[in-house]
């Protein structure tokens, strides 16, 4: 009896991390967070010289959190049609960004060899080009899913 009360009690907290969605009003948050991010990394150079790096890397964060607000934002019409939608579209970025993080190494080893004549060396994929891809994958794929249903 008892470890069925632990069991509920699990399965609950669970259910409530799955079902956690940010109220509507976080969507414009989340579009001004990557917007901002994504005109200062254009003006990070003439804004702030040459040794930014600190500055890339903090716009690289406030960019995959305004994406990440606008994945986990509520629709005007949240209902079980729409939470399938947004699981598919995160299945859909998942193996999507494995499979890219698998193979984009070698197509850039590939080119980057063919284009300065083999003197290259194989490098992996950093965090944020990975996140930013699954993200991306995930927001088109769930507003595609939403518009054909």
């Amino acid at each position: 009896m008892k470890t069925e009360c632990y069991m509920q009690k699990e399965q609950r907290a669970l259910q409530k991390l799955i079902n956690f969605r940010l109220p509507r009003q976080f969507m414009t948050v989340g579009i001004v967070l990557a917007l901002i991010a994504i005109v200062f990394m254009f003006l990070r150079k003439p804004l702030f010289g040459e040794d930014s790096e600190t500055i890339r890397f903090a716009l690289q964060k406030v960019l995959l959190v305004g994406m990440l607000i606008m994945s986990i934002t509520r629709d005007k019409e949240e209902d079980e049609m729409i939470v399938q939608l947004r699981m598919q579209s995160y299945a859909w970025a998942f193996v999507t960004g494995v499979i890219y993080a698998l193979i984009m190494p070698y197509v850039e080893f590939g080119v980057s060899s063919v284009v300065n004549e083999g003197n290259e060396t194989f490098k992996n994929l950093g965090d944020f080009q990975v996140l930013l891809f699954m993200l991306l994958v995930q927001l088109m794929c769930y507003h595609v899913l939403k518009r054909y249903r």
